[in-house]
């Protein structure tokens, strides 16, 4: 009997990590190869509302400016809303001194980001909302190209390529996750819509956006709203954003419990996307990627447990055990020697990213059944500071 249910545990543990992480992207590709869906694009300029969330950014947010007015895109068309979400440092001192007719500061008590972001939008009047964090410098032409695909109105948002500054040091396995995830990104949006977008970079028409809710994380959120709303959500990969790798393990692990759990509380939030009667392939894309891919730990952990029972029955258990613990094992010596060059290299480096995500998605889930929140939110560098505090 326990061998029967552990042989049933471990094939269905198996089949689901299979499907998540081959089976899926490759429906996906074979779905854009059969059906390719291209954006009819005519070069256009709207008008369009820059949107910055920001809470003691007075290290960054005159670079950001310079950087938004640097951008190839008609300056009468550009409306920059610097939302400061109780910021109490010299952020709001900077932007009111900037002296751009264009910038508006909106001073907001301290509320965390997604009502934050809710009141910035409120006073837009754009018919482009497009956002973008303090700290996420765009290219030249990043803006051009993320609204380029809006003159088909079939898209009702676009999502920008985000890219680390960061070359050598800590995050090698964090860099090589986003390259992958930019890989499925091209191929969701060849084959209709991404399933969001990130929030360095991304753009939605203002008439789909939906007040973010308490407890979610924005920039799904309000990605999502394009599909939701039957319209297209597409991948931009000329549009490009540039930011900084997190600076710790820590600090990364921290921001992996508060997407996953935010994440899965939107997914609930918006839970009629799952009906694939009302929403087609999008329902199954949300559901393998969003859900599956962040709750494989559950598989991983059944595997732990099976794999070893079922040594003695077949070459594949055992081929299945010593891998798992091999990657384990990498796991825990990258995490060991993070901080030196031996630890970036991918061997070590992606398995200690890979169980850094997964125990994160452990967590998450114990905050959600606890009901635990993270509304109010700690940019990357006030975290920093920190951290450092705390050390010392």
């Amino acid at each position: 009997m326990i061998k029967t249910t552990s042989r049933w545990l471990f094939w269905i543990s198996v089949s689901t990590i299979v499907y998540t992480y081959i089976g899926f992207p490759l429906i996906v590709l074979l779905r854009g190869l059969l059906r390719p869906r291209p954006v009819n694009i005519v070069p256009h300029t709207p008008k369009v509302s820059i949107i910055i969330a920001a809470y003691n950014e007075e290290s960054i947010i005159k670079q950001k400016l310079d950087n938004t007015f640097a951008l190839n895109y008609p300056n009468s068309e550009i409306e920059v809303i610097v939302a400061s979400d109780g910021s109490d440092d010299t952020t709001n001192q900077i932007v009111r001194e900037y002296g751009a007719p264009q910038v508006r500061l909106l001073t907001l008590p301290r509320q965390g980001k997604n009502q934050t972001l809710n009141h910035a939008v409120s006073v837009a009047n754009g018919e482009i909302l497009v956002f973008s964090d303090a700290d996420s410098m765009l290219k030249p032409d990043a803006l051009i190209h993320l609204v380029a695909p809006f003159s088909d109105p079939a898209v009702g948002g676009v999502g920008g390529d985000y890219q680390y500054t960061t070359v050598a040091g800590e995050g090698s396995g964090e860099r090589t996750y986003w390259s992958l995830d930019r890989a499925l990104k091209q191929i969701q949006s060849e084959a209709g819509s991404m399933t969001s977008a990130t929030g360095q970079i991304y753009a939605l028409r203002r008439s789909l956006f939906v007040p973010i809710p308490d407890g979610v994380t924005d920039d799904f959120f309000v990605s999502v709203q394009a599909p939701v709303g039957h319209q297209r959500l597409v991948f931009a990969p000329q549009a490009t954003a540039y930011g900084p790798v997190a600076a710790s393990s820590s600090s990364e692990f921290r921001r992996k419990v508060r997407v996953i759990t935010a994440g899965l509380r939107g997914v609930w939030t918006i839970r009629q996307a799952l009906n694939p009667v009302k929403y087609g392939f999008f329902a199954v894309q949300l559901f393998s990627h969003k859900v599956l891919r962040r709750l494989i730990v559950v598989p991983l952990l059944v595997l732990s447990v099976t794999a070893p029972l079922l040594w003695r029955h077949g070459w594949f258990y055992k081929l299945i055990t010593i891998g798992k613990y091999s990657v384990h094992s990498a796991g825990i010596l990258g995490y060991v020697l993070r901080n030196t060059r031996i630890g970036q290299v991918k061997v070590l480096s992606l398995p200690f990213f890979f169980e850094m995500v997964n125990i994160a998605a452990v967590v998450a889930v114990a905050n959600l059944f606890r009901r635990e929140r993270h509304d109010i939110w700690v940019p990357q560098r006030s975290q920093i500071a920190i951290d450092i505090s705390e050390r010392g």
